[in-house]
């Protein structure tokens, strides 16, 4: 091999391993889909893991909501050092921090959920240089209260079947005591 191909060789590694070694990544973990009863709270858990060390005072975490149908974020709370909850707007008293970013918990918790809360929530985390990284990503869907459960309505169905068949064995008794009470008055 020439000199000149080693030297253009040499060159080009010095040029890409750097590149190469710079890439990095947070990885983000989240539940793909969250259902909420319309009036309660429910916790958007956004876990993660960095590369790096976890330093509290470089940590940076972003959550941003997309109303369903909609092609445009908005970024509603931000949290580095300290929660910066938002302080107008649609998540307004509704959104509060519940994570932890030392043991890799970035969660916040949705208060008095409303049905105009249903939409696309991300979660994104940065701990520098560790900055590279999906964001992830929750569909959250909001359901109407129920009075009834299904387990409530099977209990009544259950209890009223067993009632009436109680019912139709008492009369089956009443009726069998009469005609053999009159069948023995008949007899003397």
């Amino acid at each position: 091999m020439s000199p000149v191909w080693i030297y253009l060789f040499a060159a080009l590694c010095a040029l890409v391993l750097p590149g190469v070694y710079q890439v990095e990544g947070m990885e983000v973990l989240v539940s793909k889909e969250i259902e909420a009863v319309n009036g309660t709270e429910v916790q958007l858990k956004c876990t993660f893991k960095s590369t790096h060390p976890l330093s509290e005072d470089r940590i940076s975490i972003s959550w941003s909501f997309r109303p369903l149908g909609k092609a445009t974020e908005e970024s509603f709370f931000h949290y580095q050092v300290i929660a910066y909850p938002p302080s107008s707007g649609l998540f307004k008293g509704h959104a509060v921090w519940s994570g932890d970013v030392m043991k890799g918990d970035a969660s916040i918790t949705l208060q008095d959920v409303q049905f105009s809360l249903k939409g696309i929530y991300s979660c994104q985390v940065r701990n520098p240089p560790d900055i590279q990284g999906y964001a992830g990503e929750i569909n959250l869907r909001v359901i109407q209260k129920v009075f009834f459960s299904e387990i409530g309505i099977l209990t009544i169905a259950v209890g009223g079947s067993i009632g009436v068949i109680f019912l139709i064995l008492l009369i089956y008794i009443i009726v069998r005591k009469c005609v053999c009470t009159n069948m023995y008055r008949i007899g003397k």
